[in-house]
């Protein structure tokens, strides 16, 4: 469980450095719908990579002790999802949906870039 504990922080540090981009963006350029709907996305991304990171934490103590566990947490971060949705079209002149999109999809991005990078790291050692 170390190696995913290593890795989880990794991909929160990426999550974080690009909120921070996110940010920056939205205080600095003109495009401030594109960027606040993208710092919405983002947290909640963010949000369902710790839910899925706790839930498989979980998921790794229950196959070592031999219990099953029940879920894990499918639904929960597709209602964050729906959340996220809601409080677009609740304000759609202060939020873009295709950026609320691309930035609820921003964790599994980093989880998919993080694993290449690693296994080619790997690959030399």
């Amino acid at each position: 469980m170390l190696d995913f504990n290593t890795m989880f922080a990794r991909q929160r540090k990426w999550m974080f450095f690009l909120l921070s981009f996110y940010v920056l963006g939205w205080g600095f350029t003109s495009y401030q719908s594109i960027f606040l709907g993208l710092i919405l996305g983002t947290s909640l991304s963010l949000f369902n990579l710790w839910l899925m990171a706790r839930k498989i934490d979980k998921f790794g103590q229950a196959a070592v002790e031999g219990r099953t566990i029940r879920s894990l947490g499918s639904f929960s971060r597709m209602a964050t999802g729906a959340l996220a949705v809601v409080i677009t079209m609740r304000y759609p002149d202060h939020l873009h949906l295709i950026s609320v999109i691309i930035g609820l999809m921003t964790s599994y991005i980093v989880i998919m870039i993080d694993f290449f990078i690693h296994h080619l790291k790997n690959l030399d050692k």
